[in-house]
């Protein structure tokens, strides 16, 4: 099986996802571990390839490659980026959307990257801009756009043990045999170069 998961800065992905690859016995794979290869590969470190990807964009699509390809070849994983349930797109069996208001996770932000709240709220809420016009010039994909998710979690509601419960309950009563169709991804250009 194949579970996307997705949402904004500070939601608790990487959380959910090590957490439920874990719980599974999946593999799980980051879009901030594909983009530290990339760097690696390059010779750079992550905030020198972040730099120069908000001039490149071929970074962007690199990693957005990275993450399509992996999710076609892949079988018991969890996916996790901001655009990993559009990038996997038909490959993949679930497709979760983490979400919390900004001020819970510029909260989660700031007490992780020891910062103030209002520092981090700035930077989230313009990062979250700026990667929103870049995802619809670049693939035609609006991060608003909820539609194609199977499950999503207001992650302020529940504890991160309670999200991955939630998430995991999705996982276990999901039967092939009874599924009548997830929501197709359509629209998006997955023009990498």
């Amino acid at each position: 099986m194949l579970i996307t998961v997705s949402g904004p800065a500070g939601s608790g992905k990487s959380t959910l996802a090590a957490a439920l690859a874990d719980r599974l016995g999946y593999d799980h794979v980051s879009g901030g571990d594909i983009f530290r290869d990339i760097a690696a590969e390059r010779d750079l470190t992550p905030l020198e390839l972040n730099r120069q990807a908000e001039e490149d964009d071929a970074i962007d699509r690199d990693l957005d490659r990275r993450l399509r390809t992996t999710a076609r070849d892949a079988d018991d994983l969890v996916l996790e980026s901001r655009l990993a349930g559009w990038m996997a797109g038909e490959y993949a069996d679930l497709k979760v959307w983490l979400d919390a208001p900004l001020e819970v996770r510029a909260a989660r932000i700031a007490d992780r990257e020891d910062k103030s709240v209002e520092t981090a709220s700035e930077e989230t809420r313009a990062r979250a801009e700026s990667e929103a016009l870049r995802y619809e010039e670049y693939y035609d994909v609006d991060i608003a756009d909820l539609s194609i998710y199977d499950l999503v979690v207001n992650t302020a509601r529940w504890g991160p043990a309670g999200v991955e419960g939630l998430v995991a309950d999705a996982v276990d009563a999901f039967d092939p045999a009874t599924d009548e169709g997830k929501t197709p991804v359509t629209g998006i250009r997955y023009e990498f170069d």
